[in-house]
């Protein structure tokens, strides 16, 4: 199975939960901050506890929607995820002021300096992805349900033209 293959299973499943919590009884705020709450913990290094976190979330929180925290968890898959941490340990460098890793004497002095600007970034930019999923994700939840409660009936105009296309 190749990575286009992959990409392809992580999107559908990601849509499924996605068109799972559009038709809860959630409000659009309640899946859009279910969403953002999930992608905030699984950008973060929480070494695969994430997981087992949305089930605490949806056992302690009623207003939690978890088909909204698991499409999180499809959203920034192994392929993204590795992308979140290196941007996060340079990000992190940035901020800290920290020189690059490689350039310390010691393992552990490395190590340590990695750790901090890994969880410095890693803060910064799981606080900025679920500010923007919550935006996108609430917006697209409104949007969904708009559509589904137009009305379907068709219009005699529609019906009378129908009739004289070509087939």
């Amino acid at each position: 199975m190749g990575l286009g293959d992959r990409l392809g299973r992580y999107r559908d499943s990601a849509r499924a939960k996605l068109r799972q919590a559009f038709e809860e009884e959630h409000t659009p705020h309640q899946v859009a901050a279910s969403f953002a709450l999930g992608i905030f913990v699984t950008a973060m290094p929480t070494g695969g506890l994430g997981l087992g976190l949305f089930v605490v979330f949806g056992r302690l929180w009623p207003w939690v929607s978890t088909p909204a925290l698991f499409a999180s968890a499809a959203v920034l898959n192994p392929f993204v995820k590795s992308a979140v941490y290196v941007s996060s340990i340079t990000l992190g460098g940035l901020v800290l002021g920290t020189d690059p890793v490689v350039s310390y004497e010691t393992a552990a002095e490395s190590a340590s300096v990695a750790v901090r600007q890994l969880l410095v970034g890693n803060t910064i930019i799981a606080v900025g992805l679920a500010v923007v999923s919550y935006v996108v994700i609430r917006w697209l939840t409104v949007a969904e349900r708009a559509r589904q409660a137009r009305p379907t009936t068709v219009s005699m105009r529609a019906v009378v033209l129908r009739a004289f296309r070509r087939k």
